[in-house]
C-alpha cells in the first residue's frame, strides 16, 4: 500500500499526527486494514497527504508503541495481529452531551450519600502515606493477614471500645473492602438457609446485596422506637439487620428498651443473630452519645459492622466487622480461605492515621462542619416557610433530613418541582420494599402517623453543599414548594 486517505482539519485544535493516529487504529480495530498488511512508509505517507514527514513519524510511533502496528527492518510497517489487543470503548461525543446534560439540570443537589470531599485532611494522609512508603518493609508488598492486619484489627478495637462502646478483642475483627464485602462473608459464614429480616424503609444496597446471596429476605414495620420486635418474632427471620444509632433513611435512634427487647428476641432461640450497622454513629448533634447495641450484648448475638467510609472518605473502602465468639468458630472454618480485600499498605495508612490521633482531630472538625451546616439548612427552611408546609424528622444525628409534607403535595409532585428550580431532592419511596406502582404517586401516612408519611417524603442531604449553597437551593425549593 503507497496510499491513505485520511481527511485532515487543519484548524482543528487536534494536532495532525493525533489526526493521523486516530484514522488508522479506528481502521484497524474495524477490519479496514487486515492482518498483515503493510502501511505506507513515512516519507510516501507525508508527500501523499502533504505534510511533513516527521508528523507521519509521530503518529507511526504511537500506533507501535500501542501494539497495533509493527516494523521489519528493510521492509515497512505492517498491521499486527490484534488478538490480545485490549480495546478501551472511547466516549462518543453524544455520551458526553448526554452526560454534561445530566449534570448540568441540577445547580444544586441535596445528596444523602455526600461528605464534605474538600474537608478531607490531605495533609495528614500525605505525610502518613509518606511516611509508610519510606519505610523499607517488603511485607507491605506480600499478601497479609485474611482476616487484616493485627496492628489495624487492635487499633479498630481501642477505637470501638472507647467511642462506642463495643466489647471485642483483636480476634473478633475482620477487615474487609467495605461493607458489600463483609456481608458476603457474613453469608458464607453463615450459610445460605438463613431468613433475614430488615426495617422498611431499609438501606436498599444492603438489601440487595443479601437478597443476591440467595437469602430469603423479610421486611419489619416500624414505629418511632425502630423495628417492632412482636413483627420481627412472627416473622421467622433467624437475622435481624438494623442500624440502631441512626437508621437509614428514616433517622431513627432506637432507645435502649427496643435495644433489650431485639436482644431477647435474639435470646430466645439458638441460632439467632443480629446484624448492627452503626451507620453514621459518629455524627449525633442532640443528647447523649448512646453506646453500640454490642455493648449491651452479653449472649454473643450481635455481630457489629462499621466503616470509615463516611467519617474518611467513601474511597478509603476500609469496611470492619466483628463476630461474636460464637461465629468465630464458623469463620475459621469457612471464611479465612479468603484473601483480605484490602491492601497491607492502605491497612498500614490507617492504623497510622488512627493512632497518630489525625483521625480524631478529623472527626472532631468534621462533627462541627455538619452541625454548622444541619443547624443553617434548618434555619433556612424556616426563613423560607418551607415548615409551615413540611414537618421535619430525623434531624438529631447523621447528615441528611427528612421533610415531611402536611399540605397535601406528593413525593414526586415535590420532586419534580424542585427539579424545574435546578434542585435535586430524594425522595423517601425509593427506600421502601415492595410498594405498589398505583399508590407510589399518592400520599400516605404510615401506621400510626408516628413516622413520616411514606409518599409524601423527601431527604436532603447537606454534608456536600457549602453554606451558600444550602442559602440559595433552599432559597429555590421555597419558591418551587410555595408556588403550587
Amino acid at each position: 500500500m503507497t496510499e491513505l486517505t485520511i481527511s485532515l482539519d487543519t484548524k482543528s485544535s487536534r494536532p495532525l499526527y493525533e489526526q493521523i493516529y486516530a484514522y488508522i487504529k479506528e481502521e484497524i480495530q474495524a477490519g479496514g486494514l487486515p492482518f498483515k498488511e503493510r502501511l505506507p512508509s513515512s516519507r510516501n505517507l507525508a508527500k501523499y497527504l502533504q505534510v511533513s514527514r516527521s508528523t507521519v513519524d509521530l503518529a507511526y510511533e504511537q500506533l507501535l508503541s500501542e501494539g497495533y502496528i509493527e516494523s521489519m527492518p528493510c521492509r515497512g510497517y505492517f498491521v499486527s495481529e490484534l488478538d490480545g489487543l485490549c480495546f478501551l470503548k472511547q466516549e462518543t461525543e453524544e455520551e458526553k452531551e448526554d452526560k454534561e446534560e445530566e449534570n448540568s439540570r441540577y445547580d444544586y443537589d441535596f445528596s444523602p450519600y455526600g461528605i464534605d470531599v474538600a474537608s478531607f485532611p490531605q495533609s495528614a494522609w500525605r505525610k502518613v502515606s509518606k511516611s509508610i512508603l519510606s519505610e523499607e518493609n517488603h511485607d507491605y508488598f506480600q499478601l497479609g493477614d485474611p482476616n487484616g492486619e493485627i496492628l489495624l484489627r487492635r487499633t479498630i478495637a481501642e477505637y470501638l471500645h472507647q467511642a462506642r462502646g463495643v466489647n471485642c478483642t483483636a480476634s473478633q475483627v475482620i477487615v474487609g473492602a467495605g461493607n458489600d464485602y463483609l456481608l458476603m462473608l457474613l453469608c458464607t459464614i453463615c450459610g445460605r438457609d438463613y431468613k433475614i429480616a430488615m426495617e422498611n424503609p431499609t438501606y436498599m444496597k444492603a438489601y440487595r446485596v443479601l437478597k443476591m446471596l440467595s437469602k430469603e429476605m423479610v421486611t419489619i414495620p416500624m414505629d418511632q422506637e425502630g423495628m417492632k420486635v412482636d413483627a420481627l418474632e412472627k416473622s421467622g427471620a433467624e437475622m435481624a439487620y438494623v442500624m440502631p444509632s441512626h437508621q437509614y433513611p428514616l433517622g431513627t435512634v432506637m432507645p435502649i428498651r427496643r435495644r433489650m427487647e431485639l436482644l431477647r428476641w435474639a435470646v430466645k432461640k439458638e441460632g439467632r443473630y443480629i446484624i448492627e450497622d452503626d451507620y453514621d454513629s459518629e455524627f449525633r448533634y442532640k443528647g447523649k452519645p448512646i453506646p453500640s447495641l454490642q455493648g449491651y450484648d452479653n449472649a454473643g448475638k450481635v455481630v457489629y459492622i462499621g466503616t470509615f467510609s463516611r467519617s474518611i472518605a467513601p474511597s478509603i473502602r476500609i469496611s470492619y466487622m466483628v463476630l461474636p465468639h460464637s461465629l468465630l468458630e464458623l469463620y475459621q472454618r469457612r471464611g479465612a480461605l479468603f484473601s483480605s480485600t484490602v491492601s497491607r499498605v492502605d491497612q498500614m495508612i490507617i492504623t497510622r492515621f488512627l493512632k497518630e490521633g489525625h483521625f480524631e482531630r478529623h472527626l472532631n472538625r468534621m462533627r462541627a462542619v455538619y452541625k454548622g451546616r444541619h443547624d443553617l439548612l434548618l434555619e433556612c427552611l424556616k426563613q423560607n416557610g418551607i415548615l409551615d408546609i413540611c414537618r421535619v424528622s430525623g434531624e438529631n444525628a447523621g447528615v441528611h433530613i427528612l421533610l415531611e409534607f402536611v399540605n397535601g403535595m406528593g413525593e414526586q409532585e415535590a420532586i419534580d418541582q424542585a427539579a424545574n428550580e435546578g434542585v435535586r431532592v430524594y425522595g423517601l419511596s425509593d427506600y421502601c420494599v415492595d410498594i405498589p406502582e398505583d399508590i407510589r404517586e399518592k400520599t400516605t401516612v404510615s401506621e400510626g402517623g408516628a413516622l413520616p408519611g411514606i409518599q409524601a417524603t423527601v431527604m436532603l442531604g447537606y454534608a456536600n453543599m457549602k453554606e451558600e449553597e444550602i442559602e440559595e437551593a433552599v432559597r429555590r425549593l421555597g419558591r418551587a414548594w410555595h408556588s403550587l
